[in-house]
């Protein structure tokens, strides 16, 4: 098995205003709020984490006014092209309590040499989310519905030149396929069905040679696929006995970092981290005029 080549480099937000303003998920209640200084030490805890195997992670202020903006993964979508050069296609967010994330996200991309672009802003154009993406077997695999919208997918296999895998997300509490998928290496991934609809399940357990299928309880009450995978080794937020054998099985060294003061507002450690190393050419496939598969 060929290990992941991408997920060695991060993008982070420090929680320095992080709270439950509102609801925009099921998991947000604002009379639940976060402990900012525990917030803090659970995140530094996961960076020290991704650092101690090797990883980078680079660290952008959070908004006063943003208070979600320490979901790092959405802030857009982070891609090496061929020649070596940086491209972000940054997200137009579903909810306009937000969109202005990308307002201090776009120029500090801008800033460490990346170049930019958006499918969608300021309420006009298709929505996407970059949660909803993911780089497995040579395809973009994107998922749509709650945050993201089908027509971004064209945007994106236009745009990059790639093939463009849709599926179709129906369960509110997994309203980002990060919540749901978690590519482990070139042939497995962490996988829930009960996310998606019939066919974009079947088509996902297709494209993944050897799924570690999750209940949809795993999925909701552990956040065990919103994990990051740096080498052979999975930095989860917690890890059923059933899953850990699997992977240990499987060889992969599994690393808790506890971020449930996150889950309050609908994320983990996928959620909180955007990997911003994946190569075209090398983990996408280059598709010339680029091409969009969705189940049939």
């Amino acid at each position: 098995m060929e290990q992941l080549q991408w997920g060695r480099r991060y993008v982070a937000v420090e929680p320095s205003h992080f709270r439950i303003e509102y609801a925009i998920n099921p998991f947000m209640d604002v009379a639940d709020q976060p402990d900012p200084a525990l917030a803090l030490a659970q995140w530094q805890a996961m960076v020290g984490a991704i650092e101690g195997l090797g990883g980078t992670v680079d660290v952008l202020t959070q908004r006063p006014d943003a208070p979600d903006m320490v979901y790092a993964m959405n802030l857009g979508l982070g891609l090496v092209r061929q020649d070596g050069s940086r491209h972000v296609v940054m997200s137009h967010m579903r909810y306009a309590e937000r969109r202005m994330e990308t307002l201090s996200a776009q120029p500090w991309f801008a800033g460490t040499g990346a170049t930019t672009s958006y499918v969608g802003r300021d309420g006009v154009g298709a929505h996407l989310e970059a949660g909803d993406a993911f780089a497995f077997r040579g395809d973009l695999v994107v998922g749509h519905g709650p945050r993201t919208e089908e027509l971004a997918l064209k945007h994106l296999a236009t745009e990059l030149g790639v093939r463009v895998r849709g599926l179709r997300i129906t369960h509110p509490g997994m309203y980002h396929l990060d919540l749901a998928f978690c590519p482990l290496d070139d042939r497995r991934a962490l996988v829930c069905p009960s996310a998606l609809d019939d066919a974009s399940a079947a088509a996902l357990l297709e494209l993944v040679p050897e799924p570690l299928v999750l209940t949809e309880e795993e999925a909701l009450t552990t956040f065990c696929a919103n994990s990051v995978v740096v080498g052979r080794t999975v930095v989860m937020p917690a890890c059923p006995d059933r899953v850990r054998a699997q992977l240990e099985e499987w060889g992969f060294e599994v690393v808790l970092v506890d971020v449930s003061e996150f889950h309050k507002g609908g994320g983990s450690i996928r959620c909180l981290t955007n990997p911003v190393d994946i190569a075209l050419g090398r983990d996408l496939a280059v598709v010339p005029g680029g091409e969009v598969l969705l189940p049939a």
